[in-house]
């Protein structure tokens, strides 16, 4: 399945910088506001150590760990909900990702321009919100008269309950709350989604700190950064653009010397991926063979039917019951034979929720 996570930012934050070590794509990363218009697109992989277990276990022809996108959009400016600079362009930009990555620059170097002249994450985090917001109240106000007037005619259900909806969001941003944080119920969780809101998408705010600063405690920038994040209960990822950059240019062995040296367990972007891969609620699980060892990306709630329509429509649609075995009992026991000697192997129907790690061989009919 695809799902998208938007880096965005000020201009000249690291943005780009960023998005070059995530793909390692050379997309243009120049020291002046708006280096990127078109929202630039890469496949991510993600680290998981399950799948080099399961690689060297079946000696597979092919490996195909999981992957989600991440979509580098250009820099906001204070006015972007009114049009100023790339505005509404970078507004629908947002729009078409499941999860926005905030990057917030968390170092000094008077080498680099800051649009607004100095370095200040609270006051850029705020410019941005604040834009997203004014641009989800247009939406709300554009919309709710004429539902308002539709539910006083016809006294649809629908229509009352779509209006009590955006008037809870309303209320909610007018008070400098984003809608992310509201406890909308699943009905009216429902009727907003139409509307694409940009306050509600799931967020990461991501320190950008100085190389010199990795593996310290850290810096008064990044202290008010987890502040204000821990205000809505997000999560807060620090790590230096440029380094991670450097990093995706080396090859395993390289870059774990590297990350000896630097001090440092991980590399920041492995932390950034697992991080978004969480707030987007999804999680993994697996078909393994001689002919193929693969990852599947599903959503938290999914039933077994509807993972089984992510290899292929037809697997739904013709769906009998998956074999499934957990992939601890897999590592336990040491191979499919003998988790089914330990009576361990399952035969799950349809509505069974697939479990993050699991090991599904799905049986069909069309």
């Amino acid at each position: 399945m695809s799902l998208t996570a938007g880096i965005v930012g000020l201009p000249n934050v690291g943005k780009s910088t960023l998005f070059n070590a995530i793909t390692n794509q050379k997309i243009l990363a120049e020291n002046y506001p708006f280096a990127t218009i078109e929202p630039n697109v890469g496949i991510v992989t993600v680290p998981d150590e399950r799948m080099d277990k399961l690689k060297d276990m079946y000696n597979p022809e092919r490996f195909i760990p999981t992957a989600y996108e991440f979509t580098d959009i250009a820099g906001l400016v204070k006015g972007a909900s009114k049009g100023e600079g790339l505005g509404n362009k970078f507004l629908s930009h947002i729009r078409e990702v499941d999860a926005i990555v905030e990057v917030v620059r968390c170092f000094d170097n008077g080498k680099i321009i800051h649009v607004e002249g100095n370095i200040d994450p609270i006051r850029d985090i705020e410019t941005i919100n604040l834009e997203l917001s004014i641009a989800d109240l247009d939406i709300i106000n554009n919309r709710l008269e004429k539902v308002k007037k539709k539910a006083r005619t016809t006294k649809d259900k629908d229509s009352l309950l779509e209006v009590e909806a955006l008037e809870k969001a309303k209320t909610a941003l007018e008070t400098n709350v984003a809608l992310r944080q509201v406890d909308f119920s699943k009905e009216e969780k429902n009727i907003l989604k139409s509307y694409s809101f940009l306050t509600i998408k799931p967020i990461i705010y991501l320190a950008n700190i100085d190389e010199q600063e990795l593996g310290q405690p850290d810096n008064e920038y990044v202290k008010l950064v987890k502040e204000y994040a821990t205000r809505e209960n997000a999560q807060v990822v620090s790590l230096c653009a440029k380094t991670e950059e450097d990093l995706s240019e080396l090859d395993d062995s390289d870059k774990q010397e590297m990350l000896e040296v630097l001090g440092l367990e991980s590399s920041g972007l492995d932390k950034l991926i697992k991080a978004t891969y969480d707030i987007l609620g999804l999680a993994t699980y697996f078909t393994v063979g001689k002919d193929e060892v693969r990852a599947w990306t599903f959503k938290k709630g999914m039933n077994a039917k509807e993972c089984a329509g992510i290899i292929h429509t037809d697997f739904e649609k013709g769906f009998i019951r998956a074999e499934v075995i957990s992939y601890e009992d897999l590592i336990e026991c040491g191979s499919e034979l003998k988790v089914k000697e330990a009576g361990k192997a399952r035969l799950e129907g349809k509505e069974y929720l697939m479990q993050d790690g699991d090991i599904c061989h799905f049986r069909f009919n069309v």
